[in-house]
């Protein structure tokens, strides 16, 4: 974007283009390697305000003798601005570039120095993009870009077998409690292999299947046992097999962001203090470890004080975390990790996570729970893809009111497409409902055709579609627990 000083002086050119919406940022989501040859650059207009642009091209080192116009394509529009992008391929693996826009009968310049009216000496000032490097190209496994999702809670999807079940289960089709179990396990999930086959599934996200004593699992006690009422490692690896034998990939759901408080690494500390081993794994703020009045004196997922935060920086921690990264890629062979509140644990934990996933599979698809823009994470060296919320969020905000007509939700879409580049935009895990949110059709108020306009747009937008177990189904319920049904 233009600076202060530049939008001041360019408040002086004689002009009908608006020159405080032209906007480019390099090496970003607007400058970026696509693949191994090709790049693509973007930038903005003011909407309906200019009539073609270019991008010009040439060697910085030799301009006279490589030098190129491209002529950019308006692919995107929202309510304010007008998106334009083009793709390269560079002869030499590095190039300088500017744009020239063109409204009527004038001419505007724009490079990383300035906004002119005259043609500037290229490439004198001109935006550098130095020696491309394949290794930093952003890439998500192939795989992804023509899965459909399935989202299960194992405790909720179907008892295969009675003989596990907890004390105390619900009998099936009760109304969920937060404390509730069904006793849905992996023998269930295996006998239904068949029916996810036939719905046309190549791909199953499980929420967490770790020993735990709540029935959503996201309080984790053992990282390398499977819950006892779900079943075992062998059943845990029948399942593995007999879905990859149906074309089925698995993808684990991974807490590195708290645990239980009822671990033994945490009732480690809260029995020896400051004298634990495992003091620095978590973010104790005083001692004695204690709940006050419902305040723990440690950090926390939200303010769930059986959740206590873990502590990714603390090189013990972040390496029991990474080995369990990597024992069950290699002990059962899944397809990759969904990551539960990735946003609140730090980049260097992921970087270095995503370097130990990709060298035992280069395939394996990392999910990043975030909820808002995640341009950080989808650099490359962290993500495949983040949940997309913001998408649904929209589409059914427009499919529920009659308070948005047509051409602002797709302005709204067009932004969300402008957010990242175009590799993460066609991996991006988009989704209409989930555990942590009310059931599709309860949002829609039961009405069944706007079930199938969601679910058609997610089976046909850019991007890996998951479709929450039960919803294709018309399966109702509002928030947590609700949504959590039978």
């Amino acid at each position: 974007m233009i600076s202060n000083e530049q939008a001041i002086n360019s408040a002086r050119l004689q002009t009908n283009i608006k020159l405080d919406c032209l906007h480019h940022v390099p090496h970003s989501n607007w400058a970026y390697l696509y693949d191994k040859d090709t790049f693509h650059l973007r930038v903005r207009t003011k909407k309906l305000n200019v009539d073609r642009v270019f991008a010009l091209i040439g060697d910085k080192y030799d301009w006279e003798t490589y030098h190129h116009e491209y002529e950019m394509r308006k692919v995107s529009s929202d309510r304010f601005f007008d998106y334009w992008q083009t793709a390269i391929r560079p002869e030499h693996r590095r190039f300088s570039y500017g744009f020239r826009f063109h409204s009527g009968e004038e001419t505007v310049w724009m490079t990383e120095n300035d906004i002119l009216t005259k043609e500037p000496e290229a490439p004198a000032g001109f935006y550098d993009r130095p020696y491309i490097h394949e290794i930093d190209l952003f890439q998500a496994p192939e795989w992804a870009k023509s899965a459909v999702f399935y989202q299960i809670m194992p405790d909720r999807f179907a008892n295969g077998d009675p003989g596990n079940d907890p004390e105390n289960t619900s009998p099936w089709g009760d109304t969920p409690t937060e404390e509730s179990f069904f006793g849905g396990d992996l023998q269930g999930i295996i006998d239904h292999l068949d029916y996810l086959e036939d719905l046309g599934i190549t791909a199953i996200y499980l929420t967490p299947i770790f020993e735990a004593p709540t029935n959503h699992k996201y309080d984790t006690m053992d990282y390398k046992q499977v819950d006892p009422h779900f079943g075992d490692l062998e059943l845990l690896k029948k399942l593995v097999e007999k879905s990859h034998s149906k074309g089925i990939r698995i993808v684990f759901d991974a807490v590195f962001n708290h645990m239980s408080a009822n671990s033994p690494q945490f009732r480690h500390v809260i029995e020896h203090g400051e004298q634990s081993e495992y003091v620095n794994w978590f973010h104790i703020n005083e001692f004695p470890v204690k709940v006050r009045e419902g305040n723990p004196n440690y950090d926390t997922f939200g303010f769930f004080e059986q959740m206590p935060k873990l502590n990714t920086a603390n090189p013990d921690t972040r390496e029991y975390l990474l080995d369990i990264a990597e024992y069950w890629l290699k002990e059962v062979g899944i397809d990759g990790w969904r990551l539960d509140v990735a946003s609140e644990i730090d980049h260097v934990f992921w970087r270095e996570f995503r370097g130990r996933v990709k060298a035992i599979n280069p395939d394996a698809f990392i999910i990043g729970e975030v909820w808002n823009d995640s341009l950080r994470w989808l650099q490359g060296d962290q993500f495949d893809s983040v949940m997309n919320y913001p998408l649904s969020d929209r589409l059914l905000e427009y499919l529920k009111s009659d308070d948005m007509d047509a051409e602002t939700f797709a302005s709204h879409i067009s932004s969300l497409l402008m957010r990242y580049p175009q590799q993460a935009n066609e991996v991006l895990f988009n989704l209409m409902a989930s555990h942590d949110t009310p059931r599709v059709l309860t949002q829609l108020k039961g009405d069944k055709r706007k079930l199938k306009l969601a679910i058609a747009y997610l089976l046909t937008f850019t991007g890996t579609p998951c479709i929450y177990y039960g919803d294709e189904i018309g399966l109702e319920g509002d928030g947590d627990p609700d949504c959590r049904n039978v």
